[in-house]
């Protein structure tokens, strides 16, 4: 498990703010704020931009597909030490009913191609969804320094 450091994110916002995710102005301030979180928390620039791509895609799918939500962006520190970031985004939306499958390559529920989540999971350390169908999703990313 972690534990966040103290500092949280920097550029705007206080550490482990709820962020409001309502429109694609706000998928754009998710991306600043988990860019400012993962430098100052010592990513190297090629994992400052995996954990932003990746908050990019859940932002964009809290949006599209949640009806909206939040994240939340702190500093952490990883079972072996390293230095890092952890972001979770939240919405109350119709849920995923087969995580399975929106977890597989290639899956959409719309016109997308269909890389969002598999892509997250794979630019992230960590990733974690849980959804229950009428009840929305929960997705927990992380990133660490190597």
């Amino acid at each position: 498990m972690t534990t966040p450091p103290g500092d949280g994110t920097s550029g705007g916002g206080a550490p482990g703010e709820e962020v409001p995710i309502a429109s694609n102005d706000d998928v754009v301030r998710v991306r600043q704020l988990v860019r400012a979180a993962a430098a100052a928390a010592g990513l190297s620039l090629v994992d400052q931009t995996k954990i932003v791509t990746a908050a990019s895609e859940l932002a964009r799918n809290t949006y599209a597909h949640g009806g909206g939500g939040t994240m939340r962006v702190v500093q952490a520190t990883g079972a072996r030490g390293g230095r890092g970031v952890r972001i979770v985004f939240t919405d109350e939306g119709p849920g995923i009913a087969d995580v399975e499958q929106a977890l597989g390559e290639g899956w959409t529920s719309g016109a997308g191609l269909g890389l969002g989540l598999s892509g997250a999971r794979r630019l992230s350390d960590e990733f974690d969804l849980r959804s229950e169908p009428g009840k929305g999703t929960t997705v927990t990313v992380a990133k660490w320094s190597r």
